[in-house]
């Protein structure tokens, strides 16, 4: 059973920065690929930020030179260093993630993960 656990929202001010962290946990799992999406309240969800195995990157144009995802392969954890923050990125923040395993049947298992969600709110 593969599950994604986030830490790192919370409050920070105009300018302020961030990081969030998402671990993807179960047994013998591999990471195609990892994503940060956000939801600001009365919008839909939208891509921020992904990273691949490969280690290539897209950003979405708001946060371009402004948050840098990253991918510690050895702990199946991705990140994302936030800074500059507007109070326009206030939002909650999903990980995402592209993951092949193995369930307990012994069958392969290609899944897209959400995680639970982590609050940001950024004000003065």
């Amino acid at each position: 059973q593969v599950q994604l656990a986030e830490s790192g929202g919370g409050m920070a001010q105009p300018g302020g920065s961030l990081r969030l962290s998402c671990a993807a946990s179960g047994s013998r799992l591999r990471v195609n690929a990892m994503a940060w999406y956000r939801q600001i309240r009365g919008k839909e969800r939208e891509l921020v930020a992904r990273i691949s195995s490969n280690g290539r990157t897209e950003y979405s144009d708001p946060v371009k030179g402004r948050f840098t995802i990253s991918f510690d392969s050895a702990k199946n954890t991705v990140y994302l260093q936030m800074n500059s923050l507007k109070p326009e990125d206030t939002a909650v923040y999903y990980c995402n993630a592209d993951i092949n395993s193995i369930d307990l049947a012994d069958r392969p298992v290609a899944a897209y993960y959400w995680g639970q969600g982590t609050q940001v709110t950024v004000s003065s």
